[in-house]
This record gives structure tokens, sequence and C-alpha cells, in this order.
């Protein structure tokens, strides 16, 4: 899909590549050396968050803190938290119990690896730490901001957020639902951590209005979904080298799409809605937020 965006993609390309390379390293340096024991299972975690990836979640982190002029090294452990709760939504979600997947990132799955009781430690360990990481913000930021972001990471991970996704995921499977029903899921399974990105790297500001946290987080409802529609639709059209993971394993297991209910041009459609939903809430930033619209863009153009 061919998407307009407001400045020089080459920018948002420079400013990712950028990102990742910073949030690598620092996930690097706050997960425990896997020549600590328990050894095995540090090894677990820190394969599972090193193993890779597009790092959306903590590229969102840096891309608001670029927008409200934050030090990259305030938005560090926020970043990394995000993207730690990700992956141990990952590990899970791979469970035989779950999806039953052996592929992730082009790489075999954590259960595969390690053996599923390991991995389910795995899983378990790397959420703690996340908040662990929140704490160590309190000499940067105001204590009242700190408490927000963990609350607000809290509720994006549990059953109002993404375990209460994934749950609405597995009663639908092999069921039909209608595109309330599966945008009410994807809210919650997918969009609730891409939300909490925004909104905790909007609170490394100490000056951030309420004003500017309800655009950005209306922003990152629809960059959520968005993000989903074009994931159902890649589901379909990338291949398995190029995806990381199984193509068409959603349809294999009977699970609700987008293009299962509107069909595959709809969704695409549904995707650039969505983009332009996103972009109209930053009016407020000016120039200051071309980065996000840049992002939105990248997020429904993507190709794995």
């Amino acid at each position: 899909m061919s998407v307009e965006v407001v400045s020089n993609t080459s920018s948002l390309s420079q400013s990712m590549s950028a990102w990742q390379l910073r949030v690598n390293k620092a996930l690097d340096e706050n997960l425990p050396q896997d020549k600590i024991q328990p050894s095995t299972l540090h090894q677990a975690m820190r394969s599972s968050v090193l193993l890779g990836g597009k790092r959306i979640r903590p590229v969102l982190v840096y891309a608001v803190g670029q927008c409200l002029n934050i030090s990259n090294a305030i938005l560090d452990n926020p970043a990394c938290a995000v993207e730690m709760i990700h992956a141990y939504s990952l590990i899970h979600d791979d469970l035989p119990a779950m999806d039953d997947d052996d592929l992730r990132r082009g790489q075999p799955t954590c259960h595969i690896r390690y053996g599923e009781a390991m991995a389910i430690l795995a899983g378990d360990a790397l959420q703690p730490l996340a908040f662990q990481l929140l704490t160590h913000l309190s000499q940067q930021i105001p204590t009242k901001n700190v408490l927000r972001m963990i609350e607000i990471l809290a509720e994006a991970s549990g059953s109002r957020g993404m375990a209460g996704g994934q749950a609405i995921d597995l009663e639908a499977v092999g069921k039909k639902l209608n595109i309330a029903e599966l945008e009410n899921m994807h809210i919650h399974k997918t969009g609730a951590l891409i939300r909490a990105s925004v909104q905790l790297g909007a609170l490394c500001q100490p000056n951030v209005t309420e004003k500017q946290l309800e655009a950005l987080d209306h922003y990152g409802k629809y960059v959520g979904l968005a993000f989903q529609v074009q994931d159902d639709i890649l589901d379909i059209e990338a291949p398995t080298e190029k995806l990381g993971k199984t193509q068409g394993a959603d349809a294999a297991l009977n699970k609700p799409t987008y293009p299962a209910i509107l069909g595959l041009e709809e969704s695409k459609k549904l995707a650039l809605e969505l983009h332009e939903d996103a972009i109209s809430h930053l009016e407020i930033f000016g120039k200051d937020a071309d980065i996000l619209r840049e992002l939105s863009a990248y997020i429904i153009g993507r190709e794995y």
C-alpha cells in the first residue's frame, strides 16, 4: 500500500534504526547476564528479548519523546519496559496451550528451545522486571508520573488489556465475530500495549498537559488498531521468510481476522482510515509530531 507521509521517509528510517540500536543496547544492559544463576532461565529471557524484531513499541516511546523534547536517556527504561512486556506476551502466546507456534522472528520459539516450563518462567520473570525498570525513573521525573506509568502499563498488560484480549481471542476461535467484536478484541490484545507505549513516552515529560496526553492517547488507540489490521493483511500476503513466523497461521487456527470479515481490499481501506484518524489528533503538536505521522504511515505500509 502506498501512503503519503508528511516529511522525508529517510528521516524515519534513520530515527528508527538509531532507536532500535539504542533500545537493544539498553535491553542487553538491563537483562540479567546468562552466566548468572539460574543461568538457563536468564538465557531464555535474553534470547527471547534480544532475538530482534521491529521494536515498534520502544520506537513509539522514543518518537513521542522527540515530539515532546525529552532526553533519550530518560526514555530508555520505559522503552525497555514495554518491550519486555511484549516479549513475555509472545513467549506465552507461542506455547502449545495457546497458539502452538514453532517459529518466531524466523527462529525457534522459546518453548522449542528451552521447554515449556522454562518458557513459562521466562515470561513470568520478564513481566516484573519491566515494572522494576519503571521504578528507577523517580529521580528523573515526578513520582506521580512514575506511578501513573506503572498503572498504565499494568492495566495494558492485564485482564482489561493484553491478557484480556488474548482470552477473548481464545474463546473466539471457530466463531464468527462481527467487526465491533473483533475491534474490541484487538483494542485489548494488541492495541493496549501500543497505546501504553505512547502514554509512557509522554509521561516522561514532567510538564506534559492533560490535553497533550489525551491527543496522544487517541493517536495510540488508532495506531494500535491499524497495526493489527496490517498484521492480519500480512498473515495472508507476506511469505513466511519475510514475516518471521508461519504464514497463514491465523487462518489455519480458524481465528477471526479483519480480511476474513471485511475482505482483503476493505481491510486495506480500513488501515488507511485508521492512519488518517490517528494523525488527525496530532494537530496541536504542529511539525513536532511529523515523526509520529510518518510512523503511523510506516505501520500500515510495512511488509513484515
